[in-house]
């Protein structure tokens, strides 16, 4: 066990506990070792358990049972278990509970370095292995090496003799894969290269051990690779299955359709009392905001283009950043910090790493203003990120100072650190939103769009159930609750899927591309017959004489006059390339040029220009936010009711999926944007507050307060004059000064901005005057 050592960095403890499984992994377990013993290899098996529900421990527990496993007689059901993770760096977590279960030496191998391991591990009998998918395209490269080359590119014959031999021993062993969070990325080539290694064939393939193999047995083996191999089992591991993953690791029910081995629904696992719900607890706020063209003119813009920039651009917007953290900020202090013994954590989910950049700054800037000790924040997020704005470049380290080392905390450190007491809030851009278990996690505040899956995984990082944790809490800046709940619904119980796939889209879809003359049959079969050649065969010129074969119908799509014909034919071509990947798992094609235009199609498709509209929509310069405030629209529980079941779909349909942006006047899209958002403040509430802030910068007792005092002593000193100056001129507009003095919300959101925009006006002046001097001015 890896615990804080109080010097701001961790340590590994050893102690034994004995962990009894809950009924559902029991049972599970148990079901998957009874079935499959009977059913023996070759066989896909779907686990859907809810997310926080113990998944680690039922796949560690079914990885040992099936490691030993014998038939009645007495024969090993499988020589190897592989359990695998889709994340490219090794799931820490899941590796840990594997070797725990069995200390025994060479039973379990972790591949935390490279192919080379893998197929070590492969070759020398190893039990159990845990590795990640994308090791697999390179274990013919690892054998290589492991078998002495010292140039896999150009190696020896003694080595390429050893490699192909422990190759075809590799493919004689029986194998049970378990696949942790399974989903669609299990259809792509990755996973063919696992069962191309593995695979035994299918029980309809032919053995073809002869020498002088051609392209054509290349593609053939190729084409027999896709399909189920007789020597792989499938045990596939899912919260969140869509269509796709039904499909491919399913059995079919009584509905005549596939569907889940095993099912522990999150609805079941809430009531059960194994996880929290994370709908119980849900507000949502909405931005009203009005949007000003600042340019003389009206410059027309492609509207779509310019909708998504002028959303960037308020989400962006310093002011509205500065809201939402001191909302986030005071929310956190005041409903959540005292929580689990004030160790209760939270995470900002931000739509952009740009976005997270700057609620970091904003959230570092508004901490040391406040002078508050006992909240520090991290950062989460890849890469390099420049701010167009100021032009600095930020990274994940260099924004994470340790505050107890003073040094960078590294990405690796990252989930330790923010584990422990010196963080409490982790702000995360498309990290940290599926596979993080940090069960002290107790409030998310969302600023980012969440849809179906995404929306289910990320909102369940807060439904771990530990000790004197209470229903988590969700502050939702962007989605609505029906939003939510339409996310949940297919999820929440048993996910079923709406309708198989029909194999036959396929072969129309290949027709119409046929028919559309972008490509000629032969340029087809000639780099077919370079790409599917025998791996000893193939030489560093083969992707010249590939492209050459490209490029006539690159050439051709190019001299379509007409930019409809153009999306249509690339669209399809990507639907089909798409389709056929996931379908040709399912049903094992005969047609070899079925396989050889998706081979084809694959390389061609990023030859082919998308005919995006590359021009630049800068709204900085010709837009400015006039007035912003948050308002909140809904809290409470989000009731997931029993009823009519939503389904899941097969990715068999295709279309463009493209319209035509039309060009629209600047001021026509800002007053559609304004609407969207529904603005209820008039221009003549906004001249009303302007007229307070500006009889507040010239009255003496404000300058005084405001040059004396920090801001939060300042906001203290002038709320009650504020209020004088808005009774003084109510009727100019009893309106919007009734509800300031009634509203204590609309006032708690008002006054703040309010304060803060007279503090910094009067600041601002002060800094081109001495103090005397300002106040003499009055």
């Amino acid at each position: 066990e890896t615990v804080d050592d109080g010097k701001g960095g961790r340590m590994k403890v050893t102690k034994e506990t004995m962990i009894f499984p809950r009924y559902h992994q029991l049972d599970c377990v148990r079901k998957l070792v009874r079935t499959s013993q009977g059913d023996a290899a070759g066989t896909n098996y779907l686990v859907q358990h809810s997310a926080g529900s113990g998944k680690t421990n039922s796949i560690s527990w079914l990885s040992h049972r099936l490691s030993s496993l014998h038939s009645d007689a007495d024969e090993k059901i499988y020589d190897c278990v592989i359990v695998i993770t889709d994340r490219k760096v090794l799931d820490r977590q899941l590796q840990d509970a594997i070797y725990q279960i069995e200390h025994a030496e060479g039973v379990v191998k972790a591949i935390d370095d490279n192919a080379t391991q893998l197929a070590e591990a492969l070759v020398d009998g190893t039990k159990i292995v845990v590795t990640t998918l994308q090791k697999f395209p390179f274990v013919l490269r690892g054998l290589l090496k492991a078998a002495g080359a010292e140039d896999v590119d150009n190696p020896d014959p003694e080595s390429v003799e050893k490699a192909k031999e422990w190759e075809k021993k590799i493919a004689t062993r029986k194998y049970a894969i378990i696949v942790d969070e399974a989903h669609s990325s299990q259809s792509g080539e990755t996973a063919r290269e696992l069962k191309s290694i593995l695979g035994a064939g299918t029980d309809n393939g032919e053995d073809d051990t002869e020498s002088g193999l051609d392209w054509e047995d290349g593609l053939n083996r190729i084409m027999e690779s896709r399909g189920r191999q007789k020597n792989l089992s499938f045990f596939a591991f899912t919260a969140t299955p869509k269509g796709k993953t039904i499909e491919l690791f399913g059995r079919k029910g009584p509905s005549g359709k596939q569907e889940a081995f095993h099912i522990y629904s999150m609805r079941q696992a809430i009531e059960e009392g194994f996880i929290l719900d994370v709908l119980q607890k849900y507000t949502t706020y909405k931005s009203y905001y009005n949007l000003l063209k600042k340019v003389e003119g009206d410059p027309e813009m492609p509207h779509k283009k310019a909708i998504k920039q002028l959303t960037k651009f308020l989400y962006l917007h310093p002011h509205a950043i500065e809201q939402k953290s001191e909302i986030m900020i005071e929310h956190f202090r005041h409903h959540v910090r005292p929580k689990l013994a004030g160790r209760a954590k939270a995470m900002v989910v931000t739509g952009s790493r740009l976005q997270a950049v700057r609620y970091m700054l904003s959230f570092q800037q508004y901490i040391a203003e406040k002078g508050y000790t006992n909240i520090r924040p991290l950062v989460a997020f890849s890469g390099l990120v420049k701010d167009p704005d100021s032009g600095a470049e930020y990274s994940e380290p260099g924004m994470n100072i340790d505050v107890v080392t003073g040094r960078p905390i590294s990405e690796i450190q990252l989930p330790e650190r923010f584990e422990s007491d010196d963080y409490q809030i982790l702000l995360v851009a498309n990290k940290y939103q599926t596979g993080f278990d940090q069960p002290l996690l107790h409030t998310m505040y969302v600023d980012k769009r969440l849809d179906g899956v995404q929306a289910v995984q990320t909102l369940s990082r807060l439904n771990r159930m530990i000790p004197g944790k209470d229903a988590p809490f969700v502050l939702d800046f962007v989605n609505e609750a029906e939003d939510i709940y339409r996310a949940f619904k297919p999820y929440y119980d048993k996910t079923e899927l709406g309708e198989a796939s029909d194999p036959s889209k396929l072969e129309t879809l290949k027709h119409e591309l046929d028919q559309a003359q972008v490509y000629h049959w032969s340029e087809v079969e000639a780099f077919a017959a370079i790409f599917y050649k025998p791996p000893e065969r193939q030489n560093p010129a083969d992707h010249a004489h590939m492209q050459r074969y490209l490029q006539p119908a690159v050439d051709r799509f190019r001299g379509i006059a007409e930019e409809e014909k153009r999306f249509e034919f690339r669209d399809k071509l990507s639907g089909y390339v798409r389709i056929y990947a996931f379908l040709s798992q399912i049903i094992p094609y005969a047609d070899p040029e079925l396989e050889m235009l998706y081979s084809f199609g694959r390389f061609l498709l990023p030859h082919l220009p998308i005919g995006r509209d590359m021009s630049v929509i800068r709204v900085g310069d010709e837009v400015g936010l006039q007035y912003y405030r948050l308002e909140r629209i809904f809290t409470g529980p989000i009731e997931i009711k029993d009823g009519e079941a939503e389904y899941v779909k097969s990715p068999t349909d295709v279309g463009t999926g493209k319209a035509r942006d039309e060009k629209a006047p600047l001021s026509e899209i800002i007053e559609i944007l304004n609407e969207r958002f529904g603005t209820r403040f008039t221009e003549e509430d906004r001249l009303f507050l302007q007229q307070i802030k500006e009889k507040a910068c010239k009255d003496r007792q404000v300058i005084q307060t405001a040059l004396a005092n920090p801001l939060d002593k300042f906001e203290l000193g002038i709320r009650k004059l504020i209020e004088e100056f808005m009774i003084e001129r109510m009727g100019e507009n009893d309106k919007i000064v009734t509800r300031y003095m009634a509203d204590r919300e609309f006032q708690g959101a008002a006054f703040p901005i309010l304060a803060k925009e007279i503090f910094e006006t009067i600041r601002a002046k002060q800094d081109n005057h001495s103090g005397s001097d300002l106040v003499s001015e009055i």
